[in-house]
């Protein structure tokens, strides 16, 4: 079903400017656009030298929103492509004065445009669209393609953690991430029965939970 667009999107997108760089989308070739880069400057936006955090597909921003209000001490930049739901995120980050959160309006192809590499600590992979069908599996977001992307962004040693509620999914990011050189660090197959310190339970964890279904996570370090 086709999302309503939200009323006066520009305009609050607009008023949200501060804190976020919407993608120049005027090169529809995105391979070939991400090729002219535009670095974000992260000293300049965050003031500071403090380690930098990524989430892809961040959502209603619950996820980085708690989490950058619980490390203080920590910069996030959340990346979410669609703008109808990202302006949830941006309004509720304005609304808590959270300092350390920034935000790009871009697809994951184009994330080498806006990061220097070598910039991000870990990336976060929370709940993105198993893409079933298997036509569409280039788009999954652990596909070998997009892991080669995170790879450049990473710190040496750098982590991506993932959760899904999607088996097949989650069987399918752990064999992405050993063809693209990746370490499997942690598995865990019901989070709810082994939850870690510091985790932060997002919109779709919680309805799945209720569900009862099993939530699903993987830490893999780039090498």
């Amino acid at each position: 079903m086709r999302m309503h667009k939200k009323g006066h999107l520009e305009e609050r997108i607009a008023a949200c400017g501060d804190i976020v760089t919407v993608a120049d989308l005027s090169d529809k070739n995105m391979k070939r656009a991400a090729l002219t880069p535009e670095y974000i400057a992260f000293s300049e936006i965050f003031g500071n030298g403090n380690p930098v955090c990524m989430e892809i597909g961040c959502g209603k921003g619950k996820f980085v929103a708690e989490t950058a209000a619980r490390n203080k001490d920590v910069n996030y930049i959340a990346v979410e492509k669609i703008s109808n739901v990202l302006i949830e995120a941006l309004e509720r980050v304005k609304d808590e004065k959270l300092k350390n959160v920034y935000f790009l309006n871009c697809a994951a192809e184009v994330l080498e445009k806006y990061i220097k590499a070598g910039a991000i600590e870990r990336i976060y992979l929370n709940f993105s669209n198993p893409l079933p069908k298997e036509g569409y599996k280039k788009q999954r977001l652990t596909h070998p393609r997009f892991l080669e992307i995170y790879k450049k962004l990473l710190k040496p040693a750098g982590k991506v953690v993932q959760k899904t509620d999607d088996r097949d999914f989650y069987l399918f990011s752990l064999e992405s991430y050993k063809e693209a050189g990746f370490k499997i660090l942690e598995t865990c197959e019901d989070l709810a029965a082994n939850p870690v310190e510091g985790d932060v339970e997002t919109e779709h964890e919680k309805r799945f939970k209720e569900q009862g279904k099993p939530i699903l996570r993987i830490v893999a370090e780039a090498r």
